[in-house]
């Protein structure tokens, strides 16, 4: 008894060698009742794909390296939990199109991007966080200038910077600030570092255009740099708090700067929503779980998973790739809503 090959499954199911190649891989250019067809022959014959023997032949890894940046959080994992919710999607999708993961944790002090400029270690990379974008931005364009094949999770540039998947942040920006302005908030405060993050800055001018809309003052002294911990949005409302500045609601760049921000409010007696109202950015497990819970963006982190790991896959296989934007809803919870108003 011999081993069956992919010729044997092409015989059956009266297609190319090549077809049944790219189906068992996944690939979306194969229609969906041939995949189906092919794999249940497969199945049916006890067919394994020898994967060293056509990653030799392809002189691929059939590996994509999925790499998280550190990020300083309070539990110590140093990685945002918003990349965690998009890992589970990311690891499916490799799954489905044949494709093996290697995660790797990389701190950003690092040269990382050499370590994987040239190698053999993955076909491609992905890339979730970056902390500050100044620091991040060379070692982007030393990828781009040596051919490694990336995508990452963010804003879309105009200096093509890689190919990018990436939620609508002005959009979020906006819904935020009209909710806010819809509650009666008229001195919104704006907790991020626009100037070190696309996405925060993109947010924010989400936030400037709601607040010109409605006909009211861009207060500089409402805009403290905040990164994406819950110490740094308690140490910026604690700076809004101390130097006097009026604000009756907190829109904070991220869920985490919120949640430090609801802390800070209780901590001086403050009320949350009924002295202030917050805002975040990202609908984390934790934001429905803190008190109240968070009125928050959510972006759609199953669908980025996937549109992550297929634009790569398209970009090793040599075919077009765009840049994407996910569109983005607010979901209403009780941080933002007074009393006897609705929230979910």
């Amino acid at each position: 008894m011999r081993m069956p090959t992919s010729l044997d499954i092409a015989q059956l199911a009266g297609v190319s060698q090549s077809t049944v190649s790219r189906a068992l891989r996944g690939d979306p250019m194969v229609n969906e009742k041939t995949r189906d067809r092919i794999r249940d022959i497969a199945r049916r014959l006890d067919y394994t794909v020898d994967k060293n023997a056509s990653n030799l032949r392809l002189q691929q890894t059939r590996t994509l390296a999925l790499l998280f940046f550190e990020d300083p959080t309070s539990d110590e994992s140093n990685i945002n939990p918003f990349f965690l919710s998009m890992q589970g999607s990311i690891a499916r999708v490799c799954s489905e199109r044949g494709y093996d993961l290697l995660v790797s944790f990389q701190q950003m002090s690092r040269n990382w991007h050499a370590e994987y400029t040239g190698s053999h270690k993955a076909d491609g990379l992905i890339l979730l966080g970056y902390g500050d974008f100044l620091d991040y931005r060379h070692k982007l364009d030393a990828l781009v200038q040596s051919g490694t094949r990336f995508v990452r999770w963010g804003s879309a540039l105009p200096d093509r910077l890689g190919v990018s998947i990436g939620s609508d942040n002005p959009l979020g920006g906006r819904m935020v600030t009209e909710h806010l302005v819809a509650q009666g908030r008229r001195r919104i405060a704006f907790l991020g570092a626009p100037e070190h993050s696309p996405e925060v800055m993109e947010r924010y001018r989400g936030y400037e255009a709601a607040l010109r809309t409605a006909g009211l003052e861009i207060d500089p002294a409402l805009r403290i740099d905040a990164i994406t911990t819950e110490q740094s949005g308690h140490d910026a409302v604690l700076s809004l708090l101390d130097r006097g500045v009026a604000f009756d609601a907190a829109f904070g760049a991220s869920d985490l700067i919120a949640i430090g921000a609801m802390r800070a409010l209780a901590d001086r007696g403050l009320r949350v929503p009924d002295d202030v109202a917050v805002v975040g950015f990202d609908d984390i497990a934790m934001a429905r779980s803190v008190h109240p819970p968070l009125t928050t963006v959510v972006q759609d982190t199953r669908r980025a998973g996937r549109l992550l790991v297929e634009a790569l896959i398209n970009l090793i296989e040599g075919k077009p790739v765009h840049a994407t934007r996910l569109p983005t809803h607010l979901i209403v919870r009780r941080s933002s809503v007074a009393a006897g108003s609705t929230a979910a």
